[in-house]
Formats: C-alpha cells, sequence, structure tokens
C-alpha cells in the first residue's frame, strides 16, 4: 500500500526547522509503539455514551462509477486503524459509492500530501495540523478520531508518583524533544507550574522508556495509554497514568483533509467520515468485529489475537472524550483553541492563525 515517498524531510519548502520537529507522527508513532505492546486487562466499560451511529453512510455521487478517495493511515498497519479496515471489508465505503485506497504514511510526509492534494483525507495529528496551517498549507482537521489525546507520563505507582506535581525533581524519559508527547509533557508540567527544567529528563531515541520505567531507570516517561501502561501493568506492576486533557486538552489524531480537495470532492469526503463513523459505533459496541476486519487486512495481528483485542479495547477508550462526552467525530472547539494558546506560548505557532482556519464540521454527520 506503499506509494513513491517525499524528501525525507516530508515538509514544504520554506518550513523553519525548529518547527519541523513538531510535525513528527504520532500515528506512526502511536502505531509502531503499540504493535509490540502486551495485552491489557480486559475493559468491562465500553460504553461510547452519546456516540451517535449512522443508519447507513449517504452516497456520494448518483454515478455508477464510483469516486476514488487515497487515504493516509499511520506508518505501521495497526489494530488502531480497525475502523477504517472495518468499514472497507464490510462494504460501507462500497455502499457510499466510494472506491477507497488505504496507504500508509508518517505524519510529516502525510501532512505535506493532504496539502497537495496527492492524499484526499487521512489520520493526522492535531498538534501537527497547529504548525502546518500556521505556515500556509492548505489543510484542515474535519473529523476526531482520538477524544481523549494518547499521550500521557506514567509511572509505576510504588514511585509514589500521583499528580504532575510529583514529577518535580524525577527522571523522566522521553524519545526525544519533539512531537506531540513532548508538546504534552510541557503541557502537564505547565499546569502545576513546572517546566522540562524541574525535572531531570532522559533519552531514549529507540523508545525504550517503558522498560526503563519497568526497570527503574527512570521515575516515569512519556509513552500512549494503549501501550506502555499495559505492559507495565502485565509486569505486575500497577501504573499511575497522568493525562494532560484536563489541564490542556491538546487534539489527538483525527481525519485531516486539504482545502482543494474538500472543495472538489465534498460529497465523498462527507460520504467517507460517515462510513467510518459509523464503523467505529460498531467496534466499540463489539471489539471482536474490529479485530477480525484488521486481521483479515493485516494478517499478522493474528498471530497473537487475545493481545490484539486488548490493544484494541484500549484504543476504544482513547476514542471517547470523556472531558465533553461528545459524539464520535465531534470537534472540541475550546480544547482547540486552548492548544492553540499554549503551542503559541511555546513558539510553535509562527504566523496566527484561528480555530477556524484550523477545523471544519462541514464533513460531519448532521
Amino acid at each position: 500500500m506503499r506509494s513513491s515517498r517525499l524528501p525525507r524531510s516530508g515538509v514544504l519548502p520554506g518550513v523553519r526547522p525548529r518547527v519541523i520537529v513538531v510535525i513528527l507522527t504520532m500515528a506512526g508513532l502511536l502505531a509502531a509503539c503499540t504493535s509490540g505492546a502486551s495485552a491489557p486487562p480486559a475493559s468491562s466499560d465500553l460504553n461510547v455514551g452519546p456516540t451517535i451511529v449512522p443508519s447507513g453512510p449517504p452516497v456520494a455521487t448518483p454515478s455508477a462509477e464510483p469516486v476514488k478517495l487515497v487515504v493516509g493511515l499511520g506508518y505501521i498497519p495497526s489494530v488502531q486503524f480497525a475502523q477504517f479496515y472495518l468499514a472497507d471489508r464490510a462494504g460501507y465505503y462500497r455502499e457510499a459509492g466510494l472506491e477507497v485506497e488505504l496507504q500508509n504514511k508518517i505524519d510529516p510526509d502525510l501532512v505535506t500530501l493532504l496539502g497537495q492534494g496527492a492524499i484526499d483525507i487521512g489520520s493526522a495529528d492535531g498538534t501537527s495540523v497547529i504548525p502546518a496551517v500556521s505556515q500556509g498549507i492548505p489543510i484542515v482537521y474535519a473529523a476526531t478520531i482520538y477524544g481523549t489525546n494518547p499521550s500521557i507520563v506514567f509511572a509505576r505507582a510504588s514511585s509514589g508518583i500521583r499528580t504532575a506535581a510529583d514529577l518535580k525533581g524525577r527522571k523522566v524519559g522521553i524519545p526525544g524533544k519533539y512531537g506531540s508527547s513532548w508538546i504534552m509533557l510541557q503541557a502537564l508540567l505547565a499546569s502545576v507550574g513546572l517546566t522540562p527544567d524541574d525535572v531531570e529528563l532522559v533519552l531514549y531515541p529507540d523508545f525504550g522508556q517503558g522498560v526503563a520505567v519497568r526497570e527503574g531507570a527512570v521515575d516515569a516517561a512519556t509513552g500512549f495509554a494503549n501501550n506502555e501502561p499495559v505492559q507495565l501493568e502485565l509486569s505486575g506492576e500497577r501504573a499511575v497514568v497522568l493525562h494532560v486533557d484536563e489541564a490542556t486538552p491538546l487534539p489527538g489524531p483525527g481525519l485531516v483533509t486539504g482545502r482543494q480537495t474538500l472543495a472538489t470532492k465534498g460529497d465523498a469526503l462527507r460520504a467517507f467520515v460517515a462510513a467510518t463513523l459509523r464503523a467505529m459505533a460498531e467496534i466499540a459496541a463489539d471489539p471482536q468485529r474490529g479485530l477480525d476486519a484488521s486481521v483479515a487486512a493485516v494478517p499478522d495481528l493474528g498471530q497473537d489475537p487475545a493481545k490484539q483485542l486488548a490493544i484494541l479495547k484500549a484504543t476504544i477508550e482513547t476514542w471517547k472524550n470523556a472531558r465533553t462526552g461528545a459524539p464520535f467525530g465531534a470537534i472540541d472547539r475550546a480544547g482547540w483553541q486552548a492548544s492553540l494558546e499554549f503551542m503559541t506560548s511555546l513558539g510553535l505557532v509562527p504566523n496566527p492563525v484561528t480555530v477556524d482556519q484550523l477545523v471544519t464540521e462541514e464533513l460531519l454527520p448532521k
């Protein structure tokens, strides 16, 4: 499913280097991390609240010829993309008059390709959209996939860490000073009057910070809600997880499209979003359906179905917006405004933008 790749930087000419690091993959990194995650305890609470379940996606075109959409997902195929696999294999996209091609891209490449119109719609990180639009890349965030930002800080319960304030003076493992996890950490520390200078940062460029927490090499680390804490629990250590949403609700990955694509393929995109949200709701009600579709699309996931099902259940929890209780897909404008202000304070928004320039509800079910 791979196509030709852009230059390694994956960004448009003229993008300033210190901002490039922000536009690092969340979806790709998240998939890469969780593809090897151990199974968390089965979740017994899969209530998705007021999720709207469309009776069926609208037909995108009266023509007998389906509209082709190229869809970009994270870099590594993963059970976390179960809603796309289910909508495709169950025929929801086809019923909507669409011919969907799924491709896997890293987030910087995906953001650029969406702006160029080479990819029609894709799952990209909200904190990548903000600096990209600020630099003139013509993309817009059109539907929320992760209602709760999956980036977290985690620690062993035995560490005594219970709140963000307890991180002061502690060793904190991070992959590097880039990407959404780095922004999340800064937001979490700022919520209690701390900065990165108040903790001892330990770099794990190979993403080994989860093992470092388990072995006691660091007191806490950044990670993803459906990966490292899960593995820590399975090792026999109770995990403490610190979420940033209550302090600064950073937007998680969602469906992003180019402005020109929105203008020319709006009906098809609307049908795609409806079909995808339908699949999300069905998977939340019956995770096994999502697992079966994922294994059919990516057979390697079937090597340990129990683990993959547990990962999917943990992922479903991050689809929900626990703070607002909003339906799947809904855009939290207040959260976007708070995130925009915070990222601006970090110097990550080189040119002023507004929430209206960043998001649109045009593609969401009415």
